[in-house]
């Protein structure tokens, strides 16, 4: 999609949704071939720098051609052994449901989505992180479309992510939308006229080296003393995780957990291979969630744990996350 087609689109949404007549600019120079982001409303991020979209168009019934771009650096998605971090791809496939949703199924903005599951699973080959930034085209389709009369209330997207015709990484989710009268509904114990009603304290971190990170403010688990059992920690100043205001845990903040304990679990920060999440409740911040860990399986070149978070008694989330086994080291016969 070019330039001009998203000024069209963002012109259009904006009128559909708020009612806003929007100034044409006439006689405006079209570039082709230039590259911008999609609107950031339409994925539901606050700043520009998140959005890893670019472009989208309708080619069949409920089948979509979407393009993409994955930074060669980025503040939290760090490289895992020279290649793209695959959570990068499953924040890829959530603005993907979510930017269809509001231009393709007419979903108002300000309406609210619920992820009911999200998995990824990647190609190490075809990730590794080259000397310009990562140009992608998504093939998406959707299925399991419902509607209430002519409004959407939920779908299902298929994701194939392609570089240079080769297949990056597969992925996909379900969604559920919601109108903010009826949110608020939901919401209604843990929201005030401000935000969230309140928030736990932040807790200390494990130690960053042992989930395979860097720096402690991108850790998210906290240490319980056991080596299968973590508190969440939840940082709502994070700049990326909690990019912008929320009143629950956002998901990505939880497949990140995933992450994390399955790298601890296991003592190394291999490069996770598949993630399959799926998310039953809301994850509150104003109660401590744990984080446990347990063997899946262990099969060739890769291991599987299984992760569980609990909050009040009740699981919030489940994921079972396969890292790779090591590289082997090369070894030059002395």
């Amino acid at each position: 999609m070019s330039a001009s087609t998203i000024r069209i689109a963002r012109r259009r949404v904006l009128e559909r949704h708020h009612g806003m007549p929007v100034l044409r600019t006439e006689n405006v120079q079209r570039f082709q071939g230039l590259t911008t982001t999609v609107p950031k409303e339409l994925v539901h991020r606050a700043g520009v720098a998140e959005v890893m979209l670019t472009g989208w168009n309708r080619i069949g019934e409920d089948r979509f051609s979407l393009t993409a771009q994955w930074p060669r650096s980025h503040s939290f998605f760090t490289s895992v052994q020279g290649c793209h971090d695959p959570l990068l791809a499953a924040e890829t496939v959530r603005q993907a449901g979510i930017l269809l949703a509001h231009t393709e199924y007419h979903v108002p903005l300000g309406h609210h989505f619920l992820v009911h599951d999200l998995d990824v699973s990647v190609r190490p080959e075809h990730m590794r992180v080259g000397q310009a930034p990562a140009s992608l085209q998504l093939d998406v389709r959707c299925s399991e479309v419902r509607r209430r009369g002519r409004a959407l209330t939920g779908l299902r997207i298929h994701v194939e992510i392609r570089r240079d015709g080769r297949i990056v990484a597969t992925g996909g989710g379900s969604l559920t939308c919601v109108a903010p009268l009826v949110y608020r509904r939901l919401r209604a114990d843990h929201l005030s006229d401000d935000g969230p009603s309140k928030v736990l304290r932040l807790t200390a971190p494990v130690p960053p080296q042992a989930v395979g990170r860097i720096s402690p403010t991108d850790v998210v688990l906290s240490p319980l003393g056991a080596d299968d059992r973590w508190q969440l920690r939840v940082d709502t100043n994070h700049p990326v995780l909690f990019e912008h205001a929320n009143d629950h845990v956002p998901g990505m903040v939880l497949m990140e957990a995933a992450r994390q304990a399955a790298t601890a679990f296991l003592g190394r920060p291999d490069l996770p291979l598949e993630v399959a999440c799926r998310f039953d409740r809301y994850a509150e911040l104003d109660a401590p969630c744990i984080v446990e860990a347990a063997p899946e399986h262990t099969g060739p070149g890769a291991s599987a744990v299984r992760v569980t978070a609990t909050q009040n008694g009740a699981r919030v989330f489940s994921s079972t996350v396969t890292l790779a086994h090591p590289f082997p080291v090369q070894r030059t016969a002395s």
